[in-house]
């Protein structure tokens, strides 16, 4: 019997949630740090790591196994490649979740959510006024930019004879 993706995505999902704190914590980490390879615990030809030895490297000193194949039947790893943004972004939400849920227990999922794109949000807020306005006088003003570009208009070509109208 074939597994759907939906099958593959929580048994990945089942298998963060059983990790250590500590390990989910390093992962997460780690999958920022590190380049993220699938269906290989390492590989020199794109220098990436898997997710669990990404984890190790940043403190999360774990052996579990399950991870490993819940991760590269998620992928649908044939061999060893670098990760995909979309299954960067899956095991990111997973392991962000599984650690909002310890931190607020059995709220709903719809609620820690709302509180993971609050924190997504400020993350990626503009800077403080002070620092927008700093930024602007480092760039030059029309009167002092050293190159002007004008917009010359190009000078319309006559029609053959042949496409002129009689």
């Amino acid at each position: 019997m074939r597994r759907t993706s939906g099958d593959r995505a929580q048994r990945l999902r089942s298998t963060v949630d059983a990790l250590p704190r500590r390990t989910r914590l390093a992962m997460l980490k780690g999958i920022v740090r590190n380049r993220i390879v699938v269906g290989a615990y390492a590989d020199p030809r794109t220098g990436g790591v898997c997710p669990m030895l990404a984890a190790h490297r940043n403190g999360g000193r774990t052996n579990f196994a399950s991870f490993a194949r819940a991760w590269d039947t998620f992928t649908s790893a044939r061999r060893p490649r670098l990760a995909t943004k979309h299954e960067l972004g899956v095991l990111r939400s997973y392991l962000e979740f599984s650690l909002l849920r310890d931190e607020h227990g059995d709220e709903s999922i719809a609620g820690l959510a709302a509180n993971l794109r609050a924190e997504r949000r400020e993350d990626a807020a503009p800077p403080p006024e002070a620092e927008r306005e700093s930024a602007d006088q480092l760039l030059p003003s029309e009167e002092t930019a050293p190159i002007r570009i004008h917009r010359v208009a190009e000078p319309r070509r006559s029609q053959p004879a042949a496409h002129r109208p009689a």
